[in-house]
């Protein structure tokens, strides 16, 4: 069962390392950056337990470390934060993802901590003077909050239901047991 779960970790690791390396969907408009379905392997690795979903987490974060500014890896590492959170929620009560006005609030709840996470970092950069000019030019409301508070929220809610279709379609294809119950 370790193995399993390890290369199910790897394997949603390398997933969300290439999807934003790769996506031909992407919107940048600094400070936020939006790339379609980056978070993905982030939320499949949450439904399955949260020790693949921090591990997922961690890992792509990492990969942004790599390859991407400062901020947006920071940005990446605080996503951590709502993976721990709605994976032990996931974990308590299963049942959430099959009831649609639960699963809608649990969507609006973690989605709600990822933007704050990520706004907070984001803040951090704007107000000690380390962010690039385009943050400074449309003002903190507009760019931290609008930009990158509500834009990580609706991006959040969109990368969820392209993530609750594909775990929806591994179980219909008989691998259910891959998640939590």
């Amino acid at each position: 069962m370790k193995i399993k779960t390890l290369t199910i970790s790897a394997i949603l690791i390398a997933i969300g390392v290439i999807i934003p390396l790769f996506s031909p969907i992407k919107i940048v408009m600094e400070p936020a950056s939006f790339t379609l379905a980056s978070h993905v392997a982030i939320f499949i690795g949450m439904f399955i337990s949260p020790s693949v979903g921090i591990s997922v987490a961690l890992g792509t974060a990492f990969g942004f470390l790599l390859s991407a500014p400062l901020v947006v890896a920071l940005r990446a590492f605080s996503q951590v934060i709502f993976v721990a959170i709605g994976a032990h929620i996931l974990k308590n009560k299963p049942g959430i993802l099959n009831h649609p006005n639960n699963n809608l609030l649990f969507l609006v709840l973690i989605s709600t901590i990822h933007s704050l996470g990520e706004v907070i970092v984001v803040s951090l950069f704007y107000f000690s003077g380390n962010a690039v000019g385009a943050y400074y030019d449309n003002g903190f409301y507009v760019a931290v909050l609008g930009l990158v508070g509500i834009g990580t929220f609706v991006h959040s809610m969109i990368d969820y239901y392209i993530a609750l279709f594909v775990k929806n379609r591994i179980e219909k294809a008989g691998y259910d047991k891959v998640f939590m119950q």
